[in-house]
């Protein structure tokens, strides 16, 4: 019989720390420009407005990873069919999350937020190592990009009421993945909020 390690909670999972200065908010994939969420999604996005201010608020970094697709080219769309093409509303950060000239975009082609892309150059340059990441979905691009989060050494903290899946799996599976696979922490948007306050 060969004996399997069980993952255990982490000192990082139980802390209540988070230095704000190396820390900066990821959303991932909340788009569609002055359009909306689809149905059931509304509190996810809701709960992703009131991060980014307090972020803001904090002098925290709001970083968005958005998918930005070539039509006719990119392999994702063989998969899923057409969305988050380049230059339309569908590619753009969701309009109630109040971009600001202090924001960063960063477009990505991949479900990772890292792959090709120069997401891991800013966040460097920013002198960041903590990640507040959260979006949709959650056990497609939000799981890829903190796997390429994890890869690169950053910690995570996310707020599960902050994510959302509707395309694949649960979102109890995803969020457990997190925890037991990237060491991230899994919290609330209230705990965040209490973070950024």
């Amino acid at each position: 019989m060969t004996y399997l390690p069980q993952a255990q909670t982490t000192a990082w999972q139980q802390s209540d720390e988070i230095d704000l200065a190396k820390t900066a908010v990821l959303v991932i994939d909340i788009l569609g420009g002055d359009g909306d969420v689809l149905p059931g999604l509304g509190e996810m996005a809701q709960n992703a407005v009131c991060i980014c201010a307090a972020a803001r608020k904090a002098g925290v970094p709001v970083i968005f990873s958005c998918d930005a697709h070539l039509p006719g080219v990119d392999k994702e769309l063989e998969l899923w069919g057409e969305h988050g093409i380049k230059d339309t509303d569908a590619a753009q950060p969701l309009a109630r999350l109040g971009v600001s000239e202090g924001d960063f975009v960063v477009p990505k082609r991949r479900y990772d937020g890292f792959f090709q892309t120069d997401l891991d150059l800013l966040l460097r340059e920013l002198g960041v190592d903590t990640l507040i990441a959260f979006g949709a979905d959650t056990n497609i691009c939000v799981l890829q990009t903190l796997a390429g989060a994890y890869f690169r050494t950053y910690k995570s903290i996310v707020p599960a009421d902050a994510c959302a899946t509707f395309l694949i799996g649960t979102q109890e599976a995803g969020l457990e993945y997190f925890t037991r696979c990237y060491d991230s922490r899994v919290v609330t948007t209230d705990k965040v909020l209490e973070y950024l306050g």
